[in-house]
Parts: structure tokens; sequence; C-alpha cells
């Protein structure tokens, strides 16, 4: 690796810890089974949106088994600000019944497995595994995706490149951390729109790296 992309990471990751020492969750969750119907709602949805929603539908079901006894309808009406309610809540139910019925309620803990679940893509099994189960995984989300470009550190041709390069570039004892960083730095110093470089502390320092 070139000295000046050495350099860049480094400071990349100096300035991560130092904004964000100790990342949070954006979602809530009481148990990896919560988590997974948590990332389901999340897709086209704000995390302050799907908390508010799973802070209703949590008190009524928490496991596979009290989620099926909700039935479809009912949980699409508890689900319905978060958007795309109707597929999302015939997900939820299906994949809770295939929790109960193939692993005895628990959410199973490998990446085929999670993926063959109905409404869960990578992003979402990489979320599960990496937060329920602290088993590496570096989820990529469209924060991520962005300042990875941005950064200079993939260039921007997919989400899977992306994923690939900062498994490359960052340890895998750090992915967890780093996946959370980058989405609170995103969101707060680096957004999408109206994002000047010059006002933000890593873009205004990298460029010169």
């Amino acid at each position: 690796m070139a000295k000046a992309k050495s350099d860049k990471i480094k400071f990349i990751g100096e300035k991560l810890d130092e904004l964000f020492p100790n990342p949070p969750i954006p979602l809530d969750f009481k148990n990896p089974y919560t988590l997974l119907v948590a990332v389901v709602l999340s897709a086209q949805c704000t995390d302050i949106r799907v908390n508010q929603v799973t802070k209703v539908l949590f008190k009524e079901a928490k496991t596979p088994a009290t989620m099926l006894k909700l039935g479809v309808k009912h949980i699409a009406e508890i689900i319905k600000p978060c958007g795309f309610f109707k597929t999302k809540s015939e997900n939820i139910y299906k994949l809770s019944k295939i929790l109960v019925e193939k692993y005895g309620g628990k959410v199973p803990q490998t990446f085929d497995e999670l993926e063959a679940l109905p409404g869960v893509g990578h992003k979402t099994a990489s979320v599960v595994m990496s937060h329920a189960f602290k088993i590496p995984a570096f989820p990529v989300d469209t924060h991520i995706h962005r300042l990875a470009e941005r950064w200079g550190l993939s260039d921007g041709s997919s989400v899977e490149q992306t994923e690939k390069d900062l498994k490359k570039i960052f340890p895998e004892s750090e992915w967890e951390k780093r996946h959370l960083q980058i989405i609170h730095y995103g969101r707060t110093y680096c957004k999408a729109r109206g994002h000047k470089a010059a006002d933000c502390p890593i873009c205004s320092k990298i460029a010169k790296i």
C-alpha cells in the first residue's frame, strides 16, 4: 500500500476514534430476533422511525412465536409508518414462521441461512452477524458506500466492491466499530446533500495527505 494511502487510512481511523469512540447501534433491539426484524423494517426508512415503530411492535411480540400470533394484518397495522408495510409485514411473518419451524425459534448464525430468509439481504445478514452474534462482518449502507468513495477508499462501483475494499483496509477486529463510526460520521459531518469539504473534519484534511 502506498504511503499516502496508508497515512490517509490512519488519519481517518484516528479521527473516527476521536469523534465517535463508542458508537451506539442506531436501532433499538432486545435480542437477535428483534434486531433482525428492526433491520428488515429499516429498508427505505429512517432508524428514528423504525425505533418508534418497534417500540410498539416489540411490546406485543419479541419472539418469532409471539409474532406469528399477531398475524400479517396486525403486523402491517403496527409497522405502517415504516413504508412498504405490506411487503415487510409478510416477510416478517414468513421469516418468523421459518424460524419457529426450522430453527426452534432461534435466529441462525450463518450468512447463507440468514440470507435465505424472506426480506433478508446481505446487508441485513451482516448487521445481525456483527451486532447480535459478534461474528466479523462489515455491513455497507448508503452512508458507508458514499463516504468510502468520497474518501477514495473504494471506487463506488458497487456496494459489494465497497465491502471488499473496506474489509481489506481495516483489521477484522475493527469492522463492527468502523461500520458504526462511518454511519454516524456520515449523518453528522459528511451528508449526501449540501456537503462542504472545507467544513468536514475528514474531507478537509485527506485531500492534503
